[in-house]
């Protein structure tokens, strides 16, 4: 399952997405007859395993596999998303990263306002 439709602007830091099938009755995240808000935390950690494969694929390798450890400082800016018209747009950026693992900031926004920010946390497996 990949949530982002179109990457906007990658760099060697960040990464910039856009989706636009959120209102789908057939949305892989969807329950029932909606789409909450918290599935903003996949498309957040999607943004990072999209930038990370863009990154290894730069260098000539691929990705290594990781597990989403932890999400901190999530604010979701309402409800559910399955009611919003048009795009929603993402940004990830890296902020920390090692041989163990990355931590990112993302933000998701639609129409210029934010729904959804936070930091994820990936490992990789030992």
């Amino acid at each position: 399952m990949c949530l982002w439709q179109r990457v906007v602007d990658a760099d060697a830091r960040c990464i910039r997405l856009q989706a636009f099938d959120q209102g789908d009755r057939d949305h892989p995240l969807r329950a029932g007859d909606r789409l909450h808000a918290v599935a903003l935390c996949e498309y957040g950690a999607q943004a990072m395993a999209v930038h990370g494969g863009l990154r290894a694929a730069q260098s000539g390798g691929c990705a290594k596999p990781g597990l989403l450890v932890a999400l901190r400082g999530v604010v979701l800016h309402r409800d559910r998303i399955d009611d919003l018209d048009g795009a929603i747009e993402g940004d990830a950026e890296v902020l920390v990263e090692s041989d163990a693992g990355w931590q990112y900031a993302f933000v998701i926004r639609h129409a210029g306002a934010t729904i959804a920010e936070g930091r994820a946390a990936v490992i990789h497996p030992a």
